[in-house]
């Protein structure tokens, strides 16, 4: 261990990584935000939106988004345990709201992974990025068989499919989503699956050491995870139904449920060509909440303070977090 610290001290370009490479980053992360901000978000919209909506509705969905930050601290706090090997519950709280504000203005959210290790200076960025998917990868899971449910669903009524493809699509889906949480309930999924397949690749066995800590994954932490994520899940579609009641100032929450689902698979399947995924989750949510009888404004206002309230705020929480000095 002393060699290897001894190595690294002598490489300048390692030795001052957190004097250069660090304080650069929360420059750019900084700046993108900023530019982010005054390129795509109007006030005047959000003003006139919040006259013909229904307050305490919007307030309802705000306070909503308290709870939906909780339990996505909570999930990456079970992931960071168990792979960062990292207890500092408020390190891993700066660590995810850090990577708030370096996913709003990357495209695919990338800047996330580096903005989640700006926190964990001990951590190899390699540890982080492992750990970053692992903890995306179950909600990713859930909006993909409840969207597809929902699309399913969705053609069957909308489009006239045959009872017959319906029904084949709703097995194939079912058998495949079975197989995948049979696997991943398995006591040996994740060793067999990534920790021995990094161990004898020849490109990564030379990471071993760094990503061990996949070994120790069993059905316990895929249980946690799959239910703080449905319940996260929830908790967001939950938010857009409250908003687009807020909006419409109608009541058809099933409509809106099935919207939500749609909204999110949409966003998740489209590839992301805008920053902060902004245009495609407000032309998603116009085009299938018209369906459903509102109109298009009710779509993209909704769309849009989902936005505020559940993605730029945290980003700016975020960004004061990364110029705050951080001493534990």
């Amino acid at each position: 261990m002393e060699i290897f610290k001894t190595k690294v001290e002598s490489n300048p370009f390692i030795y001052n990584y957190r004097k250069i490479i660090t304080p650069a980053a929360k420059i750019i992360i900084a700046f993108g935000l900023i530019y982010y901000l005054i390129s795509n978000i109007k006030l005047s919209d959000i003003i006139n939106a919040i006259n013909e909506a229904n307050v305490i509705l919007i307030t309802i969905s705000i306070s909503l988004s308290f709870i939906n930050l909780y339990l996505q601290f909570y999930k990456w706090k079970i992931t960071a345990n168990s792979i960062l090997n990292e207890y500092n519950n408020k390190k891993i709280f700066i660590s995810l709201f850090q990577g708030f504000s370096a996913a709003v203005f990357t495209p695919a959210r990338i800047g996330e992974y580096f903005g989640r290790a700006l926190a964990f200076n001990e951590k190899s960025l390699l540890q982080v990025t492992l750990a970053t998917l692992l903890d995306k990868f179950f909600p990713l899971l859930i909006v993909a068989f409840c969207g597809s449910l929902a699309s399913i669903l969705f053609i069957h009524f909308y489009y006239e499919a045959s009872n017959y493809l319906t029904v084949s699509l709703f097995i194939v889906l079912f058998i495949l989503f079975y197989f995948i949480v049979l696997s991943l309930f398995n006591k040996n999924f994740w060793d067999n699956v990534l920790f021995s397949r990094i161990q004898n690749s020849k490109y990564f066995s030379r990471y071993f050491n760094k990503v061990a800590k996949l070994k120790n994954l069993d059905r316990n932490y895929s249980a946690k995870m799959f239910l703080i994520s449905f319940l996260f899940y929830m908790c967001y579609l939950l938010q857009y139904v409250i908003l687009v009641a807020a909006f419409s100032h109608h009541n058809s929450f099933l409509n809106y449920f099935w919207a939500a689902n749609l909204l999110m698979f949409s966003k998740t399947i489209i590839p992301p060509v805008s920053f902060g995924e902004l245009g495609i989750r407000e032309g998603a949510s116009v085009f299938f909440i018209q369906q459903f009888g509102e109109s298009a404004s009710v779509g993209f206002n909704a769309s849009i303070f989902l936005f505020l309230i559940n993605v730029l705020f945290p980003a700016l929480i975020g960004l004061l977090l990364i110029f705050r000095k951080n001493n534990d």
